[in-house]
């Protein structure tokens, strides 16, 4: 089993040679400080917290909170944690996606925790956890999560500049890490929109029209006059306020269509496109865009005028309601019928919408044990996997449990959790690591150093920095199958000074090429960081173990052999001009 592969793998290696003591007091100390700060003894400086008890006001019809005025209080506490960092007022730029896991009832407390996770050149990634307390049983459960983008704005002309976070803990090097990644997908999410919708096969016919409702049934326009009580202390509308309004119209809108009281799950990635202030009229409007099997999405919009002049687009902002019966599931919702053009035009975005969300909530909301290795390929979700394989790659060098045995100049490190035996390998640099980088980023190479690769074909170039490959290695036992592996390769440069550069592989499942009778096909998670050595890392699922159990617990010198090949194969190109480039392929 597990145990006892990783049991030979380490007295293999300890009787080649073992570790010194003074590298194992030392990695033990590392360790115990890590641990220390990871059970409460290090406290964010940017880190604020906000409690507050559920009171009939704050309450709807059902005795339960009020998703508006529970977005109000997390507004407010991550603008709290984000001016605490930038030391300047503070503006909210975008949020991304909601999902509301419970609800809150009268009496309990809504616990919320907001700290700044990166910080960029003026703008700075928030995460705020929502909980919630009961204080007659004791019971703690959590609400939601949500990452929010804010923006810092002098008062002066000076141009503004953030200081760096500065992690201390696993939790905030892992957070911080996945924050560029998050920052990605945020500046691409509305090419992956307008990629899907002029995709002619996603494109969908209405439900027959003698079955579904008019959606100018739900329409519903509502305006607010913006008082100093609905401002921040920098005199603009708060934007916990502005999202209030909208969630208060959409659930009017969600009602008319069913008849009932609508409970609100998600609210999707939404940007604030400029600002409102005191004095100003706002103009609400909603309207439900499409209906689903057991859920329908509402679309909001919030515009701005003052006196005679034009509307102002503020915001555009799309919810996702259920209808619960008695016992807590979802009721089928009937269909609707789209008012021509613009109303069709919400009607098939609704729809892109949906497969976005779903796609978002499968491979990066889940934990990593969740998803498959495997998840089908598709250009409306390479984005979502490609953050996925970067995350998962940083989330496993982020383990603080590695076991270490060195010998020579190779360091060797394992974890074992459930079912799968990690392992890390780690060796200096001769050559600068973006050099390194640039060289092993070119995968269909790999062969020449790594005996264990006899094929590495290029199959698709995703985007400059993301590639799919067939890779093909020999059998796991003598005279058996060989086996195949479809890979999404991802690399990352560094986003400051501060980060390693990065080659994340991860399985996927490619419809052009699927399994055939002449391989086995594998999965498996494996990639590179550069900072200041190179880490290579490994999680073996129980179908590759064998293969990886025997070749580092067995053969370890050949293991050795081939990191010390991969050095030369480094020294060897270290001015090669026929280096992986974008341009190359």
């Amino acid at each position: 089993d597990i145990s006892t592969l990783n049991r030979c793998f380490c007295s293999q290696l300890l009787n080649l040679q073992p570790i010194s003591m003074a590298s194992e007091s030392h990695h033990k100390e590392n360790l115990h400080n890590l641990q220390l700060e990871d059970e409460g003894q290090h406290r964010n400086p940017s880190e604020v917290k906000m409690s507050q008890i559920v009171l009939p006001c704050h309450a709807n019809h059902c005795g339960e909170l009020s998703i508006g005025q529970l977005l109000k209080w997390m507004d407010c506490t991550a603008c709290l944690s984000a001016e605490r960092h930038a030391g300047c007022p503070c503006v909210t730029a975008s949020v991304d996606d909601i999902y509301f896991e419970h609800t809150i009832g009268v009496g309990q407390v809504v616990n919320i925790k907001a700290k700044v996770n990166r910080a960029f050149n003026s703008s700075m990634e928030v995460g705020i956890e929502v909980s919630c307390e009961d204080l007659y049983s004791g019971r703690h459960w959590r609400v939601c999560q949500a990452f929010a983008t804010f923006v810092a704005k002098r008062t002066d002309a000076n141009k503004v500049q953030l200081r760096q976070v500065v992690p201390c803990t696993h939790q905030e090097q892992v957070e911080h890490s996945l924050a560029a990644e998050r920052r990605r997908m945020r500046l691409i999410h509305h090419d992956i929109m307008q990629d899907l919708l002029n995709n002619k096969t996603f494109q969908r016919k209405n439900h027959d029209e003698d079955e579904a409702l008019p959606t100018e049934r739900t329409r519903v326009e509502s305006v607010e006059l913006v008082l100093p009580p609905h401002a921040n202390h920098q005199v603009n509308t708060f934007g916990g306020q502005i999202m209030a309004w909208m969630e208060n119209v959409a659930t009017i809108a969600a009602s008319r269509l069913c008849h009932d009281h609508p409970t609100l799950r998600a609210i999707d990635m939404f940007h604030f496109r400029g600002p409102s202030q005191v004095g100003d009229r706002l103009v609400l409007k909603a309207i439900v865009n499409n209906t689903f099997k057991n859920s329908m999405e509402v679309g909001v919009c919030a515009e701005a005028y003052h006196g005679d002049e034009p509307l102002r687009h503020i915001n555009s902002a799309f919810m996702t309601f259920e209808v619960l019966d008695e016992k807590g599931r979802p009721c089928p919702l009937p269909p609707i019928k789209p008012e021509p053009q613009e109303g069709q035009r919400r009607y098939q975005e609704a729809l892109a919408r949906k497969k976005i969300r779903l796609d978002r909530k499968y491979i990066i909301s889940c934990k990593q044990t969740e998803v498959p290795l495997s998840v089908p390929w598709d250009t409306s979700n390479q984005v979502y996997l490609s953050y996925n394989n970067v995350s998962a790659l940083k989330m496993l060098a982020a383990k603080n449990n590695w076991d270490l045995f060195a010998y020579y100049r190779v360091s060797l490190y394992t974890v074992e959790e459930s079912q799968s035996l990690c392992f890390r390998v780690e060796f200096e640099m001769e050559i600068p690591a973006q050099r390194a980088f640039i060289l092993l980023s070119d995968i269909s190479r790999r062969h020449e150093w790594d005996q264990h690769y006899t094929l590495c074909k290029l199959l698709l170039r995703v985007d400059e920095d993301d590639f799919i490959y067939q890779v093909v290695t020999p059998s796991v036992s003598k005279g058996g199958q060989y086996q195949d592996f479809i890979l999404l390769a991802s690399r990352r440069p560094p986003c400051d000074s501060g980060d390693p550069y990065v080659i994340a592989l991860r399985s996927v499942a490619l419809p052009s090429h699927p399994p055939t009778e002449e391989f086995h096909r594998g999965e498996c998670l494996i990639g590179f960081l550069f900072c200041p050595q190179i880490s290579y890392y490994n999680q073996a699922s129980p179908e590759v173990l064998p293969y990886i159990s025997t070749d580092i617990a067995g053969l370890s010198s050949s293991f050795y052999s081939i990191f010390c090949a991969c050095r030369q194969y480094l020294l060897d190109n270290i001015i090669s001009t026929s280096a992986f480039t974008p341009s190359a392929l």
